[in-house]
């Protein structure tokens, strides 16, 4: 990307300052935050998508040591976040905007109305009611990690013409995906307020199924105990499409026969062949035998995102170490109706 001059982007605002100074300046927007130099040796920030100058800032990393530190972080990301990809690879998130500028999510759940009426000239009139809503709060928290260069390792990367060692992004990136992923779980939970993040297995309004401890030989022991959760999700009036989410313990028992006789195949395409489960999917942070049947739709689970994960930088100790916080606003959503009712079963032994 060329950097371009924008001066109506700052509003006429020169962005100094430490680094929170220059976020609240610039309403939240983070890119203000990451200076790069340009190839015209000035530099530049991103402002809402537009690369500008930024005058009274120094940078220290050019844009290609920012883009490799950036690969680093989404490599990362993507092998640890399983729960959460999934959620995003089916569209099930919400977006905030102004995520650094938003602590809490104001969420409703809503009561059902009377039933449609059914005449053969249309004059019956129908109840007209309206649905009963009650409010909840979803606190937004940052996750985040921080990690740091010293100058010498920057020059010294620079003038060897090296790549900047991501090393430490990596790690940090790895220690913010993964507790993302345990929220999302229910592994931790955060609150804040009134309101508490809450993951599959620590929802106060889960369903819950007793499993059987697998066996080399029990696949329809397994097998019928996933039925009786899909059969409890559907009295919860929750239908479907479902995923199976399932502890590393049980791949030794899903990739195994379903049973002696020939060609009955393994016990994972056995519970596929159940009508509404779409796929099955090992969580590496889930412990135990535990299942996790969730019906993956946004009014029973989403993602809310009020900020990508991303990397900032500011300098301390004169500027001789350079400070960096991978960092990121992403909560799952569990939701219900005001019956207490949601679509997720949890089963354990």
């Amino acid at each position: 990307m060329k950097p371009k001059i924008d001066k109506s982007v700052l509003d006429g605002r020169a962005f100094a300052g430490n680094m929170g100074d220059r976020i609240i300046a610039a309403d939240g927007d983070v890119g203000v935050a990451r200076p790069f130099i340009g190839e015209n040796g000035k530099t530049y920030v991103t402002i809402n998508g537009e690369a500008v100058q930024a005058y009274n800032t120094e940078a220290t990393l050019r844009l290609d040591a920012w883009k490799a530190i950036d690969t680093a972080i989404i490599k990362i990301a993507k092998e640890r976040l399983k729960l959460v990809a999934e959620l995003n690879s089916r569209g099930l998130t919400f977006r905030v905007p102004n995520g650094m500028g938003t602590t809490i999510l104001q969420s409703e759940t809503v009561g059902d109305i009377n039933d449609a009426v059914v005449s053969m000239d249309g004059l019956r009139t129908a109840a007209g009611d309206r649905p009963i809503f009650d409010s909840g709060i979803l606190p937004l928290p940052l996750t985040h990690y921080d990690f740091h260069f010293s100058a010498r390792q920057i020059l010294s990367s620079r003038n060897s013409g090296s790549p900047i060692d991501t090393t430490m992004a990596e790690l940090a990136a790895r220690q913010v995906a993964e507790k993302l992923e345990k929220a999302a779980i229910g592994i931790d939970s955060y609150a804040y307020g009134s309101g508490t993040v809450y993951g599959l297995i620590n929802y106060p309004s889960v369903l819950t199924q007793t499993l059987t401890t697998p066996t080399g030989l029990n696949g329809t022991t397994t097998v019928t105990e996933i039925l009786e959760m899909r059969t409890s999700s559907q009295g919860a009036n929750h239908f479907g499409p479902w995923m199976i989410f399932s502890s590393p313990n049980w791949d030794q028992f899903l990739d195994n026969d379903f049973s002696t006789a020939k060609g009955d195949g393994t016990l994972r395409e056995r519970i596929l062949k159940i009508g509404g489960i779409t796929g099955i999917q090992t969580l590496d942070f889930m412990t135990d035998y535990d299942l996790v049947m969730v019906q993956m739709t946004s009014n029973v689970i989403r993602m809310v995102n009020g900020l990508d994960m991303t990397t900032i930088q500011w300098d301390t100790n004169g500027g001789m170490q350079k400070n960096f916080k991978v960092m990121t606003i992403q909560v799952p959503q569990l939701r219900k109706d005001q019956d207490d009712q949601t679509g997720i079963v949890y089963g354990s032994v």
